[in-house]
């Protein structure tokens, strides 16, 4: 079992160089030495109440009173003081991001992720094809204008066989997945704020959770005080199923699978993606997570593989794709690596991205508590893995892009025919 990415205090202390690197090429705000600075004093502080904790037992056993009032005094004080700089030192560790892998391209944003495989062609129609929008409405199948007097921006309805396409690649999947050896869970997609945290959705990038105003009463009538919020991923309440546990390295891998909807404010890409179904507040998606042992070159086998699901999918429907390796500023504090795959859509001239594959090594495994333990009988914190396999109704625009007709008809790739019943949409008027 390999020791390497293992982020804990020790490693930050011993490697602050690598750590501070870390945080320049993700584009983080995060000041190590702050963080180095708090558990020193954390340090000290724990020695200071070990010492008098050790004179208040002497006081005790002696029998006197006064040094042991004495020491209390001191005690309590330290305590709190000691409470206090705990507090602030793992809300400080909670932003500390993971170490990327030595691969990944280094860069601000998404401009500098590197495209590393290519599959399909793109195809040339020889009539001027529509976009998914013109599509929709065309074959009587999206509804953008009653969905936003409904549901707000970014509001849609699907309707008649676009519905039934949309549960088809959610079905497809789904079989694709359990087919693979994943378990499938149904969670809640309402957690509490430590699962969020556990995953590393907060403190990055909370402002794209949805928070519940009203989160119920309990039986006595009082209000329910804890904050509850929607998920954006079932990845979160995947993983909070084995938060606070300590497995067996036999039980290890465990592959979950699940089936959501899901829900993100998008208030971190205002502006962005406004048209169509692209960029929406809700949608459906099938997400696989994986938890391994803390190996590293196991858990890249893991990527690869999951990796591998998702363009077999791609594949077998047809949809022209290409596989980019995320830089560093666009992955995400936890990361070690994330590849996405990005579909060609007509409509945008450009492919854009349906999936994404993240190996997160222990980052997250820490935060939630998750361990287990080796053969050699001692504990380790396990490696985290997860995978769109697939989101609709993102996924739509791709099909319909892609395999439009002249007339304005859209056939339905083979494979999902028999989730469908029918192999075309034909234009309603």
């Amino acid at each position: 079992m390999t020791k390497e990415l293992m982020l804990d205090i020790n490693f930050i202390r011993e490697n602050k160089d690598l750590v501070k690197k870390a945080v320049k090429d993700k584009k983080l705000e995060v000041d190590v030495d702050q963080l180095l600075e708090v558990d020193q004093k954390r340090r000290d502080l724990i020695q200071k109440v070990e010492s008098l904790r050790a004179d208040r037992n002497i006081a005790a056993k002696d029998r006197n009173i006064e040094k042991g009032k004495e020491v209390k005094e001191k005690l309590d004080s330290l305590e709190d003081e000691l409470k206090r700089k705990e507090e602030k030192f793992n809300h400080l560790m909670l932003f500390v991001p993971n170490i990327p892998a030595g691969d990944a391209p280094i860069g601000k944003d998404a401009d500098s992720n590197k495209e590393v495989s290519k599959w399909g062609e793109i195809p040339k129609f020889n009539f001027t094809p529509k976009d998914h929008i013109e599509l929709g409405k065309l074959l009587d199948i999206i509804d953008l204008e009653q969905g936003a007097k409904v549901s707000g921006f970014r509001g849609y309805y699907l309707k008649n066989e676009g519905a039934i396409l949309h549960f088809a690649l959610l079905n497809y999947a789904f079989k694709k997945i359990i087919e693979k050896g994943f378990r499938v869970l149904v969670p809640p997609t309402l957690v509490r704020e430590n699962v969020l945290i556990g995953s590393g959705h907060f403190p990055f990038g909370k402002e794209n959770v949805y928070q519940i105003a009203n989160p119920g009463k309990l039986e006595t009538g009082e209000e329910v005080k804890t904050p509850l919020f929607l998920t954006g991923t079932s990845e979160p309440s995947l993983l909070a199923y084995f938060m606070d546990k300590t497995l067996t390295e036999e039980e290890l891998p465990i592959k979950v699978a699940a089936m959501t909807q899901c829900y993100r404010s998008e208030v971190g890409d205002y502006g962005k993606d406004t048209r169509g179904l692209f960029r929406l507040h809700e949608f459906a998606k099938v997400e696989q997570v994986v938890i391994c042992k803390n190996d590293l070159a196991e858990s890249e086998e893991y990527f690869n593989e999951m990796q591998k699901i998702s363009e077999d999918l791609l594949q077998e429907l047809g949809i022209p794709y290409h596989v980019i390796a995320t830089s560093t500023g666009d992955m995400g504090a936890g990361k070690l690596r994330m590849n996405d795959i990005e579909a060609w859509m007509m409509g945008r001239g450009k492919y854009g991205e349906t999936h994404s594959n993240s190996n997160l090594t222990d980052w997250q495994a820490r935060r939630l508590n998750l361990k287990f333990k080796g053969k050699d009988g001692k504990t380790y914190f396990v490696y985290t893995l997860n995978n769109t396999v697939i989101a609709s109704p993102r996924i739509l625009i791709a099909v319909l892009e892609n395999f439009q007709m002249e007339d304005g008809s859209v056939k339905i790739p083979e494979v999902l025919v028999p989730y469908t019943n029918f192999s075309e949409i034909v234009p309603k008027k």
